[in-house]
């Protein structure tokens, strides 16, 4: 692969990189950061005012080590804590850095981690053993930055993307008095269906994922094309190169499956203020499931955002103007509920 700006010496590490090991996705990120910082996105083209931003590897109760990051203000006191879950193969240091910096520019202090398996956390890239261990590792990063003195008493909000939507509301259900609130972008309630492979090859795949969980055996279409409008904005996926981009190995595939499937069941326990953000165009993530939360929600506060057109990547992939107004409906939404608090 060729990109724009990249030396030929570099561009020959990144193709040649496994990425199974979270050594090789850091090595690749430290020396690939400055060109994707630099790619012409309008998240990264903005003018922001925050503190430099704070990266840690700490080691978790499983003796995982996980990467995480955060943003903070500059001239202003926090107004209240946002903690970001990223969605499948994805990670918190590529598209997601704008999208902190408008924040926290906006006085929340934001906070956001790699799971393990993927970014720059430890793990094999793109495995997720178990969809309940991912959720327990969020919960205690999170709850370890709220019990921090200088947070104590912040309103605190959950805010998930894609398959960290799924990652929000199984938080919400382990925890469902603990925040004030969840933002959720074109959340993994359900699997489009045209994405998940005919019902025999499913019963397949489930049968074999129990004895060769790490195989990359599940067929899948280019998830970039179908979650990205803008052209330019899906050539710049390619810049974020410890995004994991192979088949979905099985016994993530089966985990994945078998959470939607759960939610989807559990939209009536959801009883936290709600805002949800989905593109009407979707055919990732099914936008009826997020009518579906929205109607059968237990929330006496709660907001659904539908935009005509709009696919699934909504704060990545659809045109400037489209992007902003997304963003603005979050901050909107957040500077109203901290108020309210």
């Amino acid at each position: 692969m060729r990109w724009e700006g990249v030396d030929d010496e570099l561009a020959r590490m990144v193709s040649e990189a496994k990425l199974n090991d979270a050594s090789d996705r850091r090595r690749i990120r430290e020396a690939f950061k400055g060109v994707q910082l630099g790619i012409d996105h309008c998240l990264l083209k903005i003018g922001f005012h925050v503190n430099p931003e704070l990266l840690l590897y700490e080691v978790n109760s499983r003796g995982v080590e996980i990467f995480s990051k955060s943003w903070l203000p500059e001239n202003s006191s926090i107004k209240a804590l946002v903690c970001f879950c990223h969605g499948y193969g994805d990670t918190c240091t590529f598209f997601f850095e704008g999208v902190a910096r408008k924040l926290a520019s906006c006085g929340f202090g934001v906070f956001a981690m790699d799971y393990p398996g993927f970014g720059l956390s430890e793990g094999l890239h793109g495995y997720i053993p178990s969809f309940d261990s991912l959720v327990n590792d969020v919960v205690e990063h999170f709850s370890k930055i709220k019990e921090k003195p200088e947070y104590h008493g912040l309103p605190s909000f959950l805010f998930g993307e894609s398959m960290g939507g799924a990652v929000v509301l199984k938080v919400h259900f382990k925890q469902p008095d603990s925040w004030n609130g969840a933002i959720l972008v074109a959340p993994m309630c359900k699997i489009a269906d045209n994405v998940i492979p005919p019902w025999p090859v499913k019963q397949f795949l489930i049968g074999i994922a129990k004895l060769l969980p790490e195989r990359k055996l599940v067929p899948q279409k280019d998830l970039g094309e179908m979650a990205f409008r803008d052209p330019k904005k899906l050539q710049q996926t390619k810049y974020n190169a410890i995004a994991y981009k192979g088949n979905p190995r099985l016994r993530t595939a089966v985990e994945m499956l078998r959470t939607t499937q759960e939610i989807e069941q559990r939209l009536h326990e959801v009883s936290l203020p709600l805002l949800i953000l989905h593109g009407e165009a979707d055919i990732v993530t099914d936008p009826s499931v997020s009518k579906a939360l929205y109607e059968q929600a237990r929330s006496t506060d709660k907001k659904l955002h539908l935009y005509k057109d709009s696919y699934h990547a909504l704060l990545e992939g659809e045109p400037d103007e489209i992007i902003y107004q997304v963003l603005g409906d979050i901050i909107s939404w957040l500077n109203n509920h901290v108020e309210k608090i």
